[in-house]
C-alpha cells in the first residue's frame, strides 16, 4: 500500500505531498489543475519511461517519492538489494529526472535500475491511464491478458515452451550456417582449423601476457631494482659502511622507553609499540633478501620471455588479449566437428529439431486447451461485473484459433464485445465506444484482481466517456474494488468521487509566477462544494450542493450495506 507520496518540480506541480490512506482515494480538480500529474507521477515512480519534459519550468531537477508498504515476500527481495525498510515493512521509492534527460531510481535509500523498480512495482501496483484502454485493444495484449488470468495453468508450460522453442531456433540458425553458403562453411572451418592449431602448439595459460609483461619489465630493469633493494636492506638492517640502520634506533628507542617505564606505564605501552616495528623491519628485511636473491639478469631468459610474449600476442591479436582468446576456443572448438560433418552433421541436426518441433507442438496443443478453459471462465467474470456497470445484457467473449507455432503457442487470440443479446461479435477495438471501452477496462481489472491479486490500482479517468447512471456503477464498482485493495482514481464525475473513503483536489497555488499546482484534503462541507462544482461548475450552487449530498447518502448507504 502507498502510503504517502512527494513530488517536486514534476510539471505544474512545484512541491506537493498527498496522503493516502486504505480504500477508494479519488483526485479532483478543475482542467489543467494537475490531476492528471499525479497519476504520471505514480507512473513514473513504478518503472515508467522518463521525460526532460515533465521537470518544471526554471528547475533542473524532478523527483517523486512514495513510502511503499511491502508484503512479506517483497521485503525479503529489497533487503537483498540493500534497500532498508522500516519497523513496519515500509519502504522509500524514489526517481529523480534530470533537465538534461538523464534519471535515478532509489529503493529504500539504494541506487538501482529503473527496470528493477519496474519490476517490483508490477508486483505492488496495477497503474492504468487512457492508454491502456487503447493496449486492450491490440491483439497481443489480449493474448497476455487471457495468459494472465490463466495463471500457473498456462504460465508452467508457457515457460517449458518458451524454453524448447528457443532450443529450435539456435538449431535453425546452425543448419543455415551449415547449408546456406559452403564457402563460407569452408572459409570458417578454415579460420577454426588454423587458430586451434596455434593454441595446440603454444598451450597459453590464462593470465599468462600479463605475466610476462610484468617478467620482461623485472629482467630489463634488474640492475637498477637489485639496486634499490640494497639500499632499502641496508637502511634497514645495516651494511659495511656503518651507518646507524633503521633496527638498531628502534631497538634503541625501545631500551630507552623501556628504562623509564617504571616512573610512567604510559612509556611501557609505547615500548611495546616499538617492538613491534623492531618485528616490522625484521620481516621486511627477510622479504628484502629473499626478492635479492630472485631477481634474474639473464639475458637469455629476457630473450625467451620477448619471444614468448611475441607469439601469444600475434596469436591474440583478433582476440584482444590470451583470455579472450582462450575463452573463444572454448565456445568455438566443437564447430569443427560440426563444420567438417557435412551431411551427417545437418541429418543429425535435422532429426533434433523434428524431434523439439514435435514436442512444441504437444506444448501448444496444453496451450491451447488451457486458453479455452480460461477464456470461458473470464467471459462469463467479465460479463458479470459489466452488468453491474450499467452494460446489461452485453458480454465479452476470446476467439481463439491456431495458426502456425510462434514463441507463445500457435494461438492467435481475439477479444470481442457482443453488445446484446443475438448481436454479432465484433473486435473489441471495433465494438467497444469510449465510455464501454472505460467500463471493460474496470471490469478486467476487476476479475484479474480475484485472479491475481494487487495489492494497489491506480486508475486515470476509468470513467472517460462515461455519465448518467452508469457514472454512478462505476464509483460503486470501484468502492466495492477498494475493499480488499487500495484504490487511487483521477476522475472528473461528482458520481465517482462520492463514493471515495478520502478526496483530494488538486487546484493552482495563488500567486505563483509560474502555473504550479497544490493538493488539499475535502471533508465534510468542503467536500460537498467540490462536488457540487464538478456538478454545476459552482462551489455555492444550492441545487449542486443538494444533488452533491444526496450523492454522499447514497455512497454512505453502499459503505454501510457493504458492512452489514
Amino acid at each position: 500500500m502507498i502510503e504517502q507520496l512527494r513530488i517536486k518540480n514534476l510539471g505544474v506541480i512545484r512541491d506537493a505531498v498527498l496522503d493516502f490512506s486504505p480504500g477508494l482515494t479519488v483526485l479532483t480538480g478543475e482542467t489543467g489543475a494537475g490531476k492528471t500529474m499525479v497519476f504520471r507521477s505514480l507512473h513514473l515512480l513504478f518503472g515508467g519511461k522518463a521525460d526532460s519534459a515533465l521537470v518544471s519550468t526554471g528547475a533542473e531537477q524532478a523527483s517523486v517519492e512514495a513510502d511503499v508498504v511491502l508484503p512479506d515476500f517483497l521485503a525479503s527481495e529489497v533487503r537483498e538489494l540493500g534497500g532498508e525498510l522500516d519497523e513496519v515493512g515500509a519502504v522509500i521509492f524514489s526517481r529523480q529526472v534530470n533537465a538534461n534527460g538523464r534519471t535515478k531510481s532509489f529503493l529504500g535509500g539504494a541506487s538501482v535500475p529503473a527496470g528493477v523498480v519496474g519490476d517490483l512495482g508490477e508486483q505492488l501496483v496495477a497503474v492504468h491511464g487512457q492508454s491502456d484502454q487503447r493496449l486492450l485493444a491490440k491483439p497481443e495484449q489480449q493474448r497476455i491478458l487471457l495468459d494472465r488470468y490463466a495463471g500457473t495453468n498456462v504460465s508452467v508450460t508457457l515457460e517449458k515452451y518458451t524454453q524448447l522453442w528457443d532450443e529450435v531456433k539456435e538449431i535453425d540458425r546452425r543448419l543455415s550456417a551449415l547449408t546456406t553458403d559452403s564457402a563460407a562453411r569452408v572459409q570458417e572451418l578454415e579460420h577454426l582449423t588454423k587458430v586451434l592449431a596455434v593454441v595446440e602448439e603454444l598451450k597459453p595459460e590464462p593470465g599468462e601476457d600479463n605475466a610476462l609483461h610484468d617478467e620482461a619489465s623485472r629482467l630489463a630493469n634488474s640492475e637498477s631494482l637489485h639496486d634499490a633493494v640494497s639500499t632499502a636492506k641496508a637502511a634497514l638492517v645495516g651494511d659495511e659502511l656503518g651507518n646507524l640502520p633503521a633496527s638498531v634506533q628502534a631497538e634503541n628507542a625501545r631500551k630507552a622507553l623501556e628504562h623509564e617505564s617504571g616512573s610512567d606505564s604510559a612509556l611501557g605501552q609505547l615500548a611495546i609499540r616499538v617492538r613491534e616495528i623492531e618485528i616490522l623491519i625484521s620481516d621486511v628485511s627477510s622479504d628484502l633478501s629473499s626478492y635479492l636473491s630472485q631477481i634474474d639478469s639473464s639475458p637469455s631468459r629476457l630473450a625467451y620471455v620477448e619471444s614468448r610474449r611475441a607469439a601469444l600476442k600475434q596469436a591474440s591479436r583478433e582476440f584482444g588479449d590470451v583470455d579472450a582468446l582462450l575463452a573463444w576456443v572454448a565456445q568455438n572448438k566443437n564447430r569443427v566437428e560440426e563444420l567438417a560433418g557435412g551431411e551427417e552433421v545437418i541429418a543429425e541436426l535435422n532429426e533434433k529439431r523434428n524431434l523439439a518441433t514435435a514436442k512444441l507442438q504437444e506444448f501448444a496443443a496444453v496451450l491451447t486447451a488451457a486458453r479455452v478453459l480460461a477464456a470461458e471462465e473470464f467471459s462469463q467474470a467479465v460479463s458479470g461485473e459489466l452488468e453491474s456497470l450499467a452494460m446489461a445484457g452485453a458480454f465479452v467473449q476470446f476467439q481463439i484459433s491456431q495458426g502456425t507455432l510462434t514463441r507463445n503457442g500457435a494461438d492467435t487470440v481475439a477479444l470481442g464485445l457482443v453488445s446484446r443479446p443475438g448481436s454479432p461479435w465484433i473486435p473489441i477495438a471495433k465494438g467497444a465506444s469510449g465510455g464501454e471501452l472505460s467500463r471493460i477496462m474496470l471490469a478486467v481489472e476487476v476479475v484479474l484482481a480475484a485472479a491475481d491479486p494487487t495489492n494497489t490500482f491506480v486508475f486515470d479517468e476509468v470513467d472517460a466517456g462515461v455519465g448518467g447512471q452508469a457514472a454512478v456503477e462505476v464509483g460503486r464498482r470501484l468502492a466495492r474494488l477498494a475493499r480488499n485493495a487500495q484504490v487511487i482514481v483521477v476522475t472528473h464525475l461528482p458520481q465517482v468521487a462520492a463514493f471515495a473513503d478520502s478526496h483530494l483536489v488538486i487546484s493552482r497555488a495563488p500567486g505563483d509566477e509560474f502555473h504550479s499546482s497544490q493538493v488539499s484534503a475535502v471533508a465534510h462541507q468542503d467536500r460537498v462544494g467540490e462536488l457540487s462544482r464538478m456538478l454545476a461548475g459552482l462551489t455555492d450552487s444550492l441545487a449542486g450542493s443538494q444533488l452533491a449530498q444526496e450523492l454522499l447518502d447514497l455512497a454512505e448507504q453502499e459503505r454501510r450495506h457493504a458492512i452489514g
